[in-house]
């Protein structure tokens, strides 16, 4: 029998360190964590950190410089599987939500003027990790439950696959019987988002703002054009949608704009 601990590396790009933080706030199971795998490298509870193969590698943060390029795809090279978590990671997050990279470029050059040059690294797009990098699993959220992390890390650890997240926001939520607040005429984007959260904000009278991301097969344009029946203007309802998800469906936005 095989007892050798997998190893794991957890990064951090550009975002809020949500996710990383959270796994250091399983403060009863940190131990154990630590103990159940070889953890080479995690910037944010460790100061001895290695950068050589990994079994696993979970990448936290969107990709904004050619400097988290580089560092990106070597941990590809090294990782045998990597893994995306939180929505920064596996949509972007809310700094992607400007798609167009004129707009981008304008945004950028009011805050930092004409230079992208620093000394450093030089600053892109911001944009997930899959623009950059084949991923093998995604742990959508903003950000990651403690459940739902270690859920996830008993099965990589297991060598099974992570639980999936197929259904919309709305199945939780017709579940826990709540009242539908897109009925109600408020612009929830529960229809068209991950389940995993259990509806939490729904729950609270709160609409959906997408912030696990979209769940697979998501009519996105139904629902467009639903909320403008619904009288929210095109420009409110592409906000509320690229919040979150911005670069994963700025095809919609093409298709919607050409019709």
């Amino acid at each position: 029998m095989n007892n050798t601990k997998p190893k794991i590396g957890i990064y951090e790009m550009t975002g809020c360190a949500g996710d990383a933080l959270l796994i250091v706030d399983c403060e009863n199971e940190l131990i154990d964590i630590f103990n159940a795998a070889d953890i080479q490298s995690f910037a944010m509870a460790m100061s001895n950190n290695t950068d050589g193969e990994l079994d696993v590698a979970l990448v936290e943060g969107s990709i904004t410089t050619e400097k988290e390029i580089e560092e990106l795809k070597d941990i590809r090279k090294r990782a045998k599987i990597v893994v995306a978590i939180g929505n920064c990671a596996t949509h972007g997050g809310i700094q992607a939500r400007f798609t167009d990279p004129e707009q981008w470029e304008r945004n950028f050059r009011e805050v930092y003027g004409d230079s992208t040059e620093f000394s450093h690294t030089k600053a892109v797009q911001s944009k997930p990790i899959d623009a950059y990098i084949d991923v093998d699993f995604y742990l959508p959220g903003c950000p990651i439950s403690k459940e739902q992390f270690l859920g996830f890390f008993t099965r990589i650890l297991k060598g099974n696959p992570p639980e999936v997240y197929p259904s919309p926001v709305c199945v939780t939520c017709k579940l826990k019987e709540n009242q539908c607040l897109l009925k109600n005429g408020e612009l929830c984007l529960g229809p068209l988002t991950a389940d995993g959260c259990g509806a939490i904000c729904p729950s609270h009278n709160i609409p959906c703002y997408g912030c696990w991301g979209a769940v697979e097969g998501a009519n996105a344009r139904s629902e467009y054009h639903l909320l403008v029946e619904k009288g929210f203007s095109p420009e409110e309802i592409k906000k509320r949608m690229a919040n979150f998800n911005g670069t994963k469906i700025s095809q919609l936005y093409n298709q919607i704009d050409k019709e």
